[in-house]
């Protein structure tokens, strides 16, 4: 008995301790692309490297803060929720006005790419972006999603998202919110 008892203290504190050291850990994934390990993938490697090296491009000029490279993620025919290429440019430019240190991460859980006249692919992601406030220095999350459809397209030799998949609310919904990033 008294063993038994010995054994299951010992239990409860080894999960006590792994409790605390979650608590203390931080919750937010550090950035980066990714594909999940249980990933619904449905094209080649070479074009599932071609499609991340795209993403990881946007994401290290959105860390150096240059705006012309992370538009290059953007198909000229981008559209969503009534946001052109040109409208998203100056959500990204405001947003690098008040923030800095962007990082973002994206776990890409499904990729799919179709061969028709134009080469094109659906993803399904989850993810978050994250900066510093200059205001402030707080770190602020400022959008996440999960389950978001990226549509991308392939066009003058990179793949470049056109859009996202919904459609715009007729009206304010409460927990609704585009995601018009990346």
């Amino acid at each position: 008995m008294w063993r038994t008892l010995i054994l299951t203290s010992m239990g409860l504190v080894v999960v006590a301790a792994e409790f605390v050291g979650c608590a203390g850990a931080p919750l937010m994934h550090r950035g980066g692309i990714m594909v999940d390990n249980w990933a619904d993938i449905k094209a080649d490697d070479k074009t599932v490297s071609e499609i991340l090296s795209a993403f990881n491009r946007a994401e290290m000029a959105l860390r150096a803060g240059n705006l012309d490279r992370l538009m290059d993620l953007y198909s000229d025919g981008y559209e969503y929720h009534g946001l052109s290429k040109q409208d998203l440019r100056n959500v990204w430019k405001e947003l690098m006005t008040q923030y800095q240190g962007f990082s973002s991460n994206h776990i890409f859980s499904r990729i799919s790419v179709t061969s028709n006249t134009k080469q094109t692919a659906e993803l399904t992601c989850t993810g978050s972006l994250w900066a510093h406030s200059k205001d402030t220095g707080e770190r602020v999350n400022l959008d996440s999603w999960y389950g978001e459809t990226h549509h991308l397209v392939h066009e003058q030799g990179v793949w470049r998202v056109v859009g996202h998949a919904g459609s715009a609310p007729k009206g304010i919904q409460f927990g609704v919110a585009p995601h018009p990033f990346f």
